[in-house]
């Protein structure tokens, strides 16, 4: 019986450690993403995401409040109901995405290919963002 127990107890304090690592992950993205807002070579929406994912995971009161943010509450739940993006998104980050490609062709004036490979790269992250569907209703008022 004092077997079970203990492994119990060990349980309870790994959960307890894990669901403080998810918040604390949570937040520092979340800051991350709210630095994303004002910088414009760094992004948003994805530090939101997965701050939303971590608090999904650690706390329902802070993901809730995520979700029901007025200011991007919506496009967090586009993103998780649907994975939908707007048009509006898609253009900022395949613009932001393409200067990014062009600051570093001249700043790091890359190999051959290094520049290739980052192109590729860069390119098939575009076509993902580019295949995401566009929200059927737009809560945000901006597509």
């Amino acid at each position: 019986m004092k077997a079970r127990e203990a492994r119990r107890i060990r349980r309870n304090t790994l959960d307890d450690a894990r669901r403080a690592g998810f918040i604390a992950l949570g937040f520092f993205l979340l800051v991350l993403g709210i630095i994303g807002a004002f910088l414009p070579v760094m992004p948003t929406t994805i530090f939101l995401i997965l701050a939303a994912w971590c608090f999904a995971r650690s706390s329902p009161r802070l993901e809730k409040w995520m979700l029901n943010h007025p200011r991007f509450g919506a496009t967090l739940r586009n993103w998780r109901e649907h994975g939908a993006m707007s048009r509006r998104a898609k253009w900022m980050a395949c613009s932001g995405m393409a200067v990014g490609y062009a600051l570093f062709w001249v700043a790091a004036t890359p190999s051959l290919w290094l520049a290739i490979s980052v192109a590729v790269l860069m390119l098939g992250t575009a076509a993902y963002i580019v295949s995401r569907p566009v929200p059927k209703t737009n809560h945000s008022g901006a597509e």
